[in-house]
């Protein structure tokens, strides 16, 4: 297979192999590409990621499919650059290898005697054999990414909160000062919790709709 007379790698019987080695060519070749680390990767992560988001919700199969790839590039992307590390390199497979192990660990009721009937139990045995990985952490708030959304990211705390007693406090009036502003949204983060909404996602959608009022205004 070639593009524009370029001979690209194939591998007919396993796409993500040749995925694998398209970027690993990427990576030894293109001098772009060779400058790269993984702090550089990151501001690509998080748009190719908001891109997914954006074509779940908004978007085709076709741009999901697109899209889904895009953040496999990614993936690749970064193990390529950590089997050149010279100190602990790993590769794609041992990615593969490490998250195959993980995700039977968390599903005793599909490889194991576990058993699990509802989505409830499945959470049980997922949560128990966390725990069991991160024995280490000393906090309920260790492994939350700060990198998140800030919505996201209060309602992960929330919840994490919520799990040694801690709430949110409830403001009694319209907020008077940037202070009271915070506790007000954090207020309503609790809220969507409580109810099962995303809060994230809620405030997403009504940009939608003001993005779409505006354009509209716009073309009047």
């Amino acid at each position: 297979m070639t593009t524009e007379g370029v001979p690209m790698p194939t591998s007919p019987q396993d796409p993500l192999r040749a995925a694998a080695d398209t970027m690993r060519a990427v990576r030894e070749r293109c001098v772009w590409s060779q400058g790269i680390t993984h702090r550089d990767l990151v501001p690509y992560l998080i748009e190719e990621s908001h891109e997914v988001i954006d074509a779940v919700e908004n978007g085709s199969r076709a741009d999901l499919r697109e899209e889904l790839g895009d953040l496999l590039w990614q993936v690749l992307f970064h193990a390529a650059i950590a089997a050149q590390d010279a100190d602990d390199p790993f590769d794609i497979d041992d990615v593969a290898e490490t998250l195959t192990e993980k995700m039977v660990r968390r599903h005793p009721h599909v490889f194991g005697d576990a058993v699990a009937t509802t989505p409830e139990e499945v959470l049980v045995h997922w949560n128990a054999a966390k725990a069991a990985e991160k024995r280490e952490r000393t906090s309920v708030l260790d492994g939350v990414p700060r990198g998140m959304p800030s919505l996201a990211l209060a309602q992960k705390l929330l919840g994490r909160a919520g799990g040694v007693g801690v709430a949110a406090s409830v403001p009694s009036g319209p907020p008077a000062s940037e202070a009271e502003l915070g506790d007000a949204l954090l207020a309503l983060v609790a809220a969507a919790r409580e109810n099962g909404w995303d809060a994230e996602r809620a405030l997403r959608e009504r940009l939608r709709m003001l993005e779409a009022d505006v354009r509209a205004a716009e073309a009047d």
